[in-house]
């Protein structure tokens, strides 16, 4: 745990890792005692047509990930397609979960991005078939909640690369692998409906159906496949934070003042279509060609509902009562609260299409070429309404216990309060449109040589040229009111009356934590309807600033040696290998006399990068005996600079007015001159397999991180002549009449050390137990780093330093039950993932333990029902900034729960 918990939370943490460490041994114990046993268990198996026995259930992907990790020559983890399709999963992201090491982060409850060996998200590189698949949103990482599960036959993630892989990962590359219809043995048709019901959400199941043909032709020579899945989905957030805090010395001496506290309830609606297909020739043994393609749409409307207390000005704050450097119980005499409706539209889409050609023109030789291409799109829309009045009767705001805050103001239904004479400020309309597009194009060639040669079973030479681009071009639309200039602004005469058309929020945050639990919004659909009926418009207004272009141009070679040979009688497998890639990017950037809507462009700026890079790369496996492994893997790993909601690649100054009405003056620098990210990574690993499906396992990696990037926050002593005060949190002029913001991200030299360990291990009970059918399966992650504080250094922003999970279950030929709890301890985040993080302070994400359940159903071998729960335990994701005591953040969720069916024929 983080050395800032505190000793509640610690010692739930200590309690977690010991219950978890203790399953883990549990379970190795009873691999132990099973391995005793020579025979293979017995599993649910259904009779084929032809008299073959198949093996089907749980356990059987279980047993399938197992046999292609033990193949594998690199340190890998996976899952198979039975176990995507039958684990408690709305997306891919909530299926891969299990995998050792891998752990899910949330969007309103729902997975969407994963991080690897708790390495945050942005160092986890994704391909499907081994190829990009573009990222439609690319600012926002790649998020996994756009994958439907159909769309996968197994997943595997690639900890140590070979040297004919793309760069990108530095915790590890999650590949998925699509269904290849000659290698598919079922049955010919599957269609499917399922059902989602969001507690959270008014208890309103939403549905999903899907379809999949799968056939073979000329004599088994011609196979294809087509699946379609259509699914609608419903969601709700609500969070409570503090955003802002004033330094010790602004009204205290002593310590950190709240700035403001607000309220945020965010509904989501999505409606999601995925398609896949692939068309199969292999007229012979030595020639194969497949074409694949996979598009995937995404269509979410949010509904962002948000009051926000304050900034209230230092002078009518009052402390009652501190603590830990934090003043813990304020009075606020009285404050302008901003009632803000968002409605944004995200319309996201990615295609891709993969051509691959295997070809043995000879006996010794094999080619192996692909083509390849992705798009990704994504059409994001918001505009806000918001009005702004003056709470005179101020309230009282109580933090000193953070997982019960006290609030106390006036009422928040009283709609009288939202009158012209009250009101300080307003927005008809306020927001951004950004249309965003990221693609890859790429052509791969390698040729193998069979040798035989003093263990070295082949060689390969390979080549890959790809060009990666994104771009980005952002507009403004805001009509912001001025109450002192109602000519200027007729509409301030008409803004709806909020008593009357003002939509009640209840219920927020579940009726936790002692605060006003109901409250009125603005109605943003009413405002607009009344602003189109008056003749008023507001366009979109060029956005130069935040408009940019990345094009890289990336040639490689490669080379590898295949090893197979014996040691002192031992088996080993391997590959040792090394690629380079040479990099021309081209950045082009808008050039302003100043920021955001109002700047004029002067011009385009390129700016030019060429490095190249030596990549080298090894892996070894070593049958110590017919059921124990040893791994080693060593490589040096590239990652280029990555763009998120934050990255501008031009210089900006932006002028405008503080929350304090003060001028305000942001100052940021441009990001086009980022060197590329590099590590030397290590990874040792010991794998004991016994019987199918059982393992135990450990492994130990390390990475030695440079040119890591970081945003500095800085405040310098004068700019443009304006003597400053030097605080970074909390930049302004010595006289105190302007704000102002500098940040800059910058390469950190100096080399970070990551270390960590994982233990997994898998078994099925049946030797042990007088009841078959039970097993389960787990592993724990252990990372430590010499990162820097944020704001000071690299620092892995989402950096989880346990990470667990426990998945117990039963089954027989045609019941069921499988339980899966997974634990992720507190991380850091900063502005660039977080928006609840404000400059360069420190957020800081609890732990969190989230169960799931699932139950099936299989009465034969056409029918399949399941049904289940997702965070059966309710848990939420709540934090604090700098140290445990200090709240930041609480939130709401709810369960999510399913029920489906499943007709093969």
């Amino acid at each position: 745990m983080l050395k800032h918990d505190s000793p509640r939370t610690a010692r739930a943490g200590t309690k977690l890792v010991l219950l978890s460490a203790g399953c883990i041994v549990a379970i190795a114990l009873g691999a132990s005692a099973h391995a005793q046993d020579s025979a293979v268990p017995a599993e649910p198996q259904a009779q084929a047509a032809d008299g073959e026995i198949v093996v089907t259930g749980f356990r059987s992907s279980l047993a399938s990930a197992l046999d292609a990790k033990r193949k594998d020559i690199r340190i890998t983890d996976g899952i198979s397609a039975e176990d995507i399709g039958k684990f408690p999963a709305q997306n891919i992201t909530e299926a891969i979960q299990r995998i050792a090491g891998v752990q899910m982060s949330n969007i309103n409850g729902r997975g969407s991005t994963i991080s690897i060996r708790g390495l945050g998200a942005q160092y986890a590189r994704t391909t499907i078939n081994g190829q990009t698949f573009a990222s439609a949103d690319f600012k926002d990482g790649f998020r996994y909640d756009i994958i439907q599960t159909d769309l996968a036959s197994a997943i595997q993630v690639v900890k140590s690369p070979t040297a004919d892989m793309d760069t990108g990962g530095l915790s590890g590359t999650v590949n998925i692998d699509t269904v290849k219809p000659l290698a598919y043995k079922g049955p010919r048709f599957i269609v499917g409906v399922k059902g989602y019901n969001s507690d959270y959400r008014g208890k309103e199941w939403t549905p999903k159906v899907s379809g999949a043909y799968i056939d073979s032709f000329a004599g088994g020579t011609l196979g294809v496949m087509a699946n379609v899945s259509y699914q609608k989905l419903k969601d709700r957030g609500d969070y409570v934070f503090i955003k802002n805090w004033y330094n010790a010395g602004v009204i205290d001496p002593e310590v950190r003042v709240p700035g403001n506290l607000r309220y945020r309830r965010i509904d989501r609606d999505t409606e999601q279509l995925m398609a896949s297909g692939a068309i199969q020739w292999k007229p012979s043994d030595n020639f194969e060609a497949l074409l694949q393609g996979e598009y995937s749409r995404d269509h979410t409307r949010y509904t962002t509902r948000q009051f926000v207390f304050g900034r209230w000005a230092s002078s009518a704050v009052k402390v009652n009562g501190k603590a830990n450097g934090i003043a813990n119980n304020i009075t606020i005499s009285n404050f302008n609260v901003d009632n803000n409706t968002q409605p944004e539209l995200r319309n996201l889409k990615t295609q891709a299409y993969t051509g691959t050609i295997n070809w043995q023109p000879g006996d010794s030789w094999k080619v192996h070429a692909v083509a390849h291409y992705t798009k990704g799109n994504a059409a994001l829309y918001e505009w806000a309404s918001i009005d702004e009045v003056k709470f005179a009767q101020g309230g009282t705001l109580d933090i000193s216990n953070p997982q019960n805050i006290k609030w106390t103001t006036q009422s928040l239904t009283d709609g009288s309060v939202w009158n012209n004479a009250n009101r300080t400020w307003f927005a008809f309309v306020d927001g951004a449109t950004h249309i965003q597009t990221a693609k890859d194009k790429a052509a791969q060639v390698d040729v193998t040589k069979e040798l035989g040669w003093n263990g070295i079973q082949s060689v390969v030479v390979g080549a890959k040229y790809h060009h990666e681009s994104f771009s980005t071009r952002a507009f403004r639309h805001d009509r912001d009111g001025d109450v002192s200039d109602p000519a200027k602004f007729p509409e301030f005469n008409f803004i709806p009356d909020l008593g009357t058309t003002g939509q009640l929020v209840s219920n927020f945050l579940d009726g936790a934590m002692s605060i006003p639990h109901s409250f009125l919004s603005t109605n943003a659909a009413e405002w607009q309807r009344v602003l189109a009926s008056k003749g008023i418009t507001v366009p979109d207004v060029p956005d130069w600033p935040s408009t940019y272009r990345v094009d890289r141009y990336v040639p490689s070679v490669y080379a590898m040696a295949n090893v197979d040979t014996n040691v002192g009688g031992m088996a080993l497998r391997g590959n040792l290998g090394v690629r380079y890639e040479h990099t021309h990017q081209n950045v082009t950037a808008s050039l302003t006399d100043g920021t955001g809507s109002e700047a004029a462009l002067l011009g385009l700026q390129h700016i030019v990068q060429d490095y190249g890079n030596v990549l080298p790369s090894a892996s070894f496996a070593l049958d110590l005996t017919p059921k124990l492994v040893a791994r080693f893997a060593a490589a040096k790993v590239l990652v280029r600079p990555l763009l998120n909601s934050q990255t501008q690649m031009a210089d900006t100054i932006s002028t405008g007015v503080s929350q304090q009405k003060r001028p305000f003056t942001s100052v940021s620098a441009g990001e086009s001159r980022l060197k590329p990210l590099t590590a030397n990574q290590l990874d040792l690993s010991l794998e004991f397999y016994h019987g199918r499906g059982n393992s135990v396992s450990i492994a130990g990696f390390y990475k030695a991180v440079k040119n890591g990037t970081f945003t500095q926050f800085y405040c310098p002593s004068s700019y443009n002549g304006v003597a400053l005060n030097g605080v970074v949190t909390d930049c302004q002029s010595a006289d105190l009449k302007s704000d102002y913001s500098f940040s800059r991200v910058l390469n950190d030299n100096r080399t970070i050390h990551i270390k960590g360990v994982e233990f997994a291990a898998s078994e099925n009970f049946d030797a042990i137990l007088p009841v078959k059918g039970f097993g389960a399966t787990g592993n724990i992650t252990l990372v430590d780093t010499n990162a820097s504080a944020l704001g000071t250094g690299f620092n892995l922003r989402d950096l989880s330093k346990f990470t667990a999970n426990i998945t117990p279950y039963w089954e027989n030929e045609m019941f069921s039950v499988r339980f899966s709890v997974n634990h992720r301890s507190s991380y850091k985040q900063d502005a660039a993932s977080s928006f609840f993080v404000n400059g360069g302070e420190t957020h800081v994400v609890r732990a969190r333990t989230q169960m799931d359940l699932a139950l099936g159903f299989t009465p034969n071998q056409w029918l399949g029902f399941t049904g289940g729960v997702i965070n059966l335990n309710n848990t939420h994701e709540d934090a604090y900034q700098t140290t445990a005591d200090t709240f930041q953040m609480a939130s709401r969720t709810g369960r999510t729960f399913y029920l489906s069916a499943t007709a093969k024929f």
